[in-house]
């Protein structure tokens, strides 16, 4: 029977910076991975001849090397990772778009400000101070109580229709809640969002999952590929084994998962395990990724990213119907400021989805399904962007069906549990989560989960 000192379930963003971080001490870590690449929701594929990115839009939280107290260069000292290594290309400027309105922003903070003081400037007093609390607020306290962002905002920004265009990025790009978000993680996004801004590294999610994977193992760390577990063998207080599909059977000092707390219990064995019931996520995703025969730049498409939304009302919940195309995301990868133009055109678009209907339906009518609302969501994104349809070559799709198969978060939901679980201690005094429900979101996010987490409780 093989003996570690830590054993992380999950080679995503947060278990590969967590399994880096325990390495650097010294911790003989093993990193369990069910399939064959590692990035989880946040990697890339091979199709057609073609590689595509999946998950990852952009990173968040950029900025450059200089500035050494934000989250992106605080956590690269922290793995020993060079800021050039991840080959960071900062955004051209994004948007959110409603009805009758556009709000721009780009990396620098200034540009979101002036565009809410010419289209709100009875709202302009109220959100400086919103931006003046939100920066003086210490997202990153683990112990931090639960508190709505909704009601918390509303103190400072008292528009319906800005609020709801403030929420829409940071919705869409890390809430498990239905229509809300816990502050710390709304601040955690904005500041990452509308304070510091995009990013795409050269060579997608590749190039950032590669750099991890090798200061991993540069660490000492063992990945395992293509070995999912099947079941946590607990004993009173602790996990005492942890049993792979394969049947082998190892031990650790210490279990971090990042497969999800709901996730985690079902590998739990033991009546305790059984009884405990967090809630699971409502919120599921569905994407299309259109390569295209030219650069969309050339035909007026200058925006990285588009949070839209076409409806009277923003509605960010499960949708009664298999998706709902009235909202979502646009996404240019073009648009960054590469050295070299990228060879093809990209656009990446992204709605919310209803679980049910997509794991229910039959093959044959899965296959209808995803074509007759490929159209749709086409059809809703023309009405913003310049008409590509004529342009694409190639097309692929992906939803809550692919997202259980990839990360086997419970009926496809991307972000988890909407109950986080920060300090990320379990039942079991040796059982840690880090990743999606310890409340980290983002690419920056999930990589300080990994790492707070580690430092938390691995070094300790």
């Amino acid at each position: 029977m093989s003996q570690y000192d830590a054993i992380i379930i999950g080679a995503g963003m947060s278990g590969l910076a967590a399994g880096i971080r325990l390495a650097h001490f010294e911790k003989k870590v093993c990193l369990l991975e069910k399939h064959s690449l590692v990035g989880g929701l946040n990697s890339y594929y091979k199709f057609q001849g073609r590689r595509l990115d999946v998950g990852l839009h952009a990173m968040t939280n950029y900025v450059p090397r200089g500035i050494k107290s934000a989250p992106l260069n605080r956590l690269l000292r922290q793995l020993r990772i060079d800021y050039d290594e991840f080959a960071l290309c900062p955004q051209n400027y994004s948007a959110v778009a409603f009805p009758g309105i556009k709000l721009r922003f780009s990396n620098d903070p200034e540009l979101f400000s002036q565009e809410i003081r010419d289209n709100f400037p009875g709202q302009a007093d109220g959100f400086r101070s919103l931006v003046r609390f939100i920066m003086g607020f210490n997202d990153l306290d683990l112990n931090a109580p639960h508190t709505s962002a909704r009601e918390t905002v509303r103190r400072y920004v008292t528009d319906r229709l800005l609020e709801d265009m403030i929420f829409c990025p940071l919705l869409f790009y890390g809430s498990a809640e239905e229509n809300d978000v816990d502050f710390s993680q709304f601040v955690t996004m904005f500041k990452g969002i509308f304070q510091e801004g995009f990013a795409r590294s050269l060579g997608g999610a590749k190039t950032i999952l590669d750099v991890l994977v090798r200061r991993f193992k540069e660490s000492g760390g063992e990945l395992r590929l293509r070995s999912g577990v099947k079941r946590l063998h607990l004993g009173r207080d602790r996990v005492e084994s942890v049993e792979l599909e394969n049947g082998e059977v190892l031990q650790a000092g210490m279990i971090f998962s990042s497969a999800g707390y709901p996730e985690t219990l079902r590998l739990c064995s033991g009546s305790e395990a059984a009884s405990l019931r967090p809630p699971t996520g409502r919120l599921a995703l569905i994407e299309s990724i259109n390569i295209l025969d030219r650069d969309p730049g050339k035909a007026g498409l200058d925006s990285t990213i588009i949070f839209f939304n076409n409806s009277e009302r923003f509605a960010y919940e499960r949708p009664q119907k298999a998706v709902d195309v009235r909202s979502g995301v646009i996404c240019c990868p073009n648009n960054f400021h590469y050295p070299e133009p990228l060879p093809e055109g990209i656009v990446r678009l992204t709605h919310i989805a209803n679980p049910e209907p997509w794991l229910a339906f039959p093959e044959a009518e899965y296959r209808e399904q995803k074509q007759s609302w490929l159209q749709a969501s086409w059809a809703e994104a023309v009405k913003l962007i310049p008409d590509f349809r004529p342009h694409i070559v190639l097309t692929d799709m992906f939803t809550p069906r692919t997202i259980v198969k990839f990360t086997s978060h419970i009926e496809g939901a991307v972000y988890g549990s909407p109950v986080k679980h920060r300090p990320g201690v379990t039942p079991w005094k040796n059982l840690f989560l880090c990743g999606t429900d310890q409340g980290f979101l983002g690419i920056i996010g999930a990589i300080l989960s990994g790492i707070s987490i580690a430092n938390l409780h691995g070094l300790k």
